[in-house]
This record gives C-alpha cells, sequence and structure tokens, in this order.
C-alpha cells in the first residue's frame, strides 16, 4: 500500500517496491513505474497502485464425473500481473489520495475471474471420464489440463494477468463414495490380512507337529535305549550268576576234595592206629584205657577195687606174660 503525505494543496506519495503506480492527469498517465516518489496536487491527480508480486488464491471446484459421482478438487493458483497499464485500464486500482488504500476490490474482482476460468476448465475435465478413472489417475493430468486451459484463455492475457503455477493438493470423491470405493480394497487387505493370519497359525501348527514327532523320535530312541539297557544289563546278571556259580562248583570241588584229603587222611590213620591197638594184650588195652580215662578226669574222689577185679586182672597178667627164660 503507497503512504501519502498531506501539505495542503499539495501531497508526496511514496511506493513499496513490489507495487507499481501510475499518476493520471487530464486523462493520461503522467508517470508510471515501481517504487516512485512524488508530490502530486490533490484535487488534479488520480493515482492507481498494482502489486508486482506473486499472489496465491485457493481453489476449491465440485464436479460431476461421467458417472454422475461427484468429485472434489483443492489447492492453489498463483497469479502476477503481466501488463500493469493495461490491468488498471481494465481493473479499478485507484487509490484514495489521503488514506493509500485501494477504492474499490481489485483483487477479489481477478480472483473471481480467475476461479470462474478454473472451474470451468475442472468441469470439463471431471465429466470425461467416469470417477474412477479420474481417482487411479491423480490429480497430475487435471493440473496440466488447468495449466494448459488457463495459458491459452485470451481472457488472461487482455487483461495482462499470468497464470504462474497451479498445485493441486487432492481430488477426492464424496465421503459415501469413497468408503463404497475402499470396501474391495478394505476386503482385499482383510482376506491378505486373514490368510497371513491361517498361514500362520498353519505355521505354527506344523512347527507344534514337528516338535510332537521330535519329542515322539526322542521317546522312542530313549525307550530302545533303555531296552538295549535292561537287555545288556540282564546279561550281564546271568554273566556274572553263570561265573558266581562256576566259582562256587569250583570252590566245593575245591572243598570236596580237601576234605577227601583230609578225611581220608584221618581215616588212613585211625586204620593205622586201630592196626597198632588190634595187637595188643586184652591187659595193655585195659591200662591204656585207664590211663586215658585218668587223663581225661580232673579228681578221682573214691576208687572201689574189688577182689574179684583184682584176681581177674591178675591172671589176665599172667596168662599174657610171657615165660623167662631160665637162669
Amino acid at each position: 500500500m503507497a503512504h501519502v503525505r498531506n501539505f495542503g494543496f499539495a501531497a508526496q506519495l511514496r511506493a513499496d517496491a513490489s507495487s507499481h503506480v501510475i499518476r493520471y492527469r487530464n486523462g493520461r498517465a503522467r508517470q508510471s513505474g515501481r517504487g516512485l516518489v512524488f508530490w502530486f496536487r490533490p484535487e488534479t491527480a488520480s493515482i492507481a497502485e498494482l502489486p508486482m508480486d506473486d499472489r496465491e488464491m485457493a481453489l476449491f471446484v465440485k464436479g460431476r464425473s461421467q458417472d454422475f459421482q461427484t468429485v472434489a478438487v483443492q489447492g492453489t493458483l498463483t497469479w502476477r500481473v503481466a501488463d500493469p497499464e493495461l490491468l488498471a485500464a481494465r481493473v479499478d486500482f485507484t487509490i484514495g489520495l489521503r488514506s493509500g488504500s485501494w477504492t474499490a476490490e481489485p483483487i477479489q474482482r481477478i480472483e473471481t475471474r480467475l476461479a470462474g476460468l478454473v472451474n470451468q476448465a475442472v468441469l470439463q475435465y471431471l465429466a470425461q471420464a467416469p470417477v474412477q478413472a479420474l481417482l487411479d489417475a491423480g490429480p497430475d493430468p487435471l493440473r496440466g489440463a488447468l495449466q494448459a486451459a488457463l495459458a491459452h484463455d485470451p481472457a488472461l492475457g487482455e487483461i495482462g494477468l499470468e497464470v504462474v503455477a497451479i498445485r493441486l493438493t487432492n481430488l477426492a470423491p464424496s465421503a459415501e463414495l469413497e468408503r463404497a470405493l475402499q470396501t474391495p480394497t478394505f476386503e482385499a487387505l482383510q482376506q491378505k490380512a486373514d490368510q497371513a493370519t491361517f498361514e500362520r497359525r498353519a505355521l505354527a501348527v506344523e512347527k507344534e507337529r514337528a516338535i510332537a514327532e521330535n519329542e515322539l523320535a526322542n521317546r522312542t530312541e530313549l525307550a530302545r535305549r533303555e531296552q538295549q539297557l535292561i537287555a545288556e544289563e540282564a546279561a550281564n546278571a546271568r554273566t556274572r550268576a553263570a561265573g558266581l556259580a562256576e566259582a562256587q562248583q569250583v570252590e566245593a570241588a575245591a572243598e570236596a576234595e580237601r576234605i577227601r584229603t583230609v578225611e581220608g587222611a584221618r581215616a588212613e590213620a585211625e586204620q593205622a592206629h586201630i592196626a597198632i591197638y588190634r595187637d595188643l594184650p586184652p591187659a595193655v588195652l585195659l591200662g591204656l584205657a585207664a590211663r586215658d580215662l585218668a587223663g581225661k578226669l580232673d579228681t578221682i574222689e573214691h576208687l572201689n577195687v574189688t577182689p574179684d577185679l583184682l584176681a581177674s586182672l591178675v591172671g589176665e597178667f599172667r596168662r599174657e606174660a610171657p615165660a623167662l627164660p631160665a637162669r
């Protein structure tokens, strides 16, 4: 916005570098340029100020596709003044000589004209294809169509405007249609999720089966080894029993042999002993018997010797005694 200072019959205007100022006097342009500073007489001057920087406007258009479905388009359009003198001649950019602001709303008028051109191009584009094709293509083809349409539109060149850029941020159907279009995708994703869940469960079952088979194989192997160990222990026990029986047989045979040897020696000694006593006279045997008996008795308290016993013993001695040789 221009800065105006009034000094009675004269005033000074100071414009920004981004503004193009045109001073008219008596219906003719007296000064024209950017960032001007000049003095003027308010009662004889008319001044227009045009912005030379890039301006952005929001775009929002709703249209129908070829299959009569509502599609919304959102984005921004950037425009600038290409010919300020031509635009000033077609659109009122006059400023108040005391306030320095526009007396009308030129920017709104320009954006209204641009919005009308954009709406017409968007509606024509949307009506050429069904909604699914439009959504699959995305906003890039529509952006290209808008740029081409606005670049070759004579209405902009005639008033001195130029479209710098068009950016589309969204191209979407209505909420109900969007949910309907999303349903097959959701169903497909759900099917994939179910398939993944099924495969995961199948893999888990397969792993559990493999684990169970491994455990069964381990148990079978352990049972086989245990059976083998029991058989080996039984064989070892039989071998030990056989060895022990054989050792006992050998020991018994040795003991029997020892007993036979000892008993045989004892029997031979008895036989020899008996043979010694067999040829002795009865009197001697009685004497030996009495001696043995006396050796085995601790004390003899009474001894009865009868005359008959004494006579019998004397008779035996006489009978058994050998005859003495004559002298």
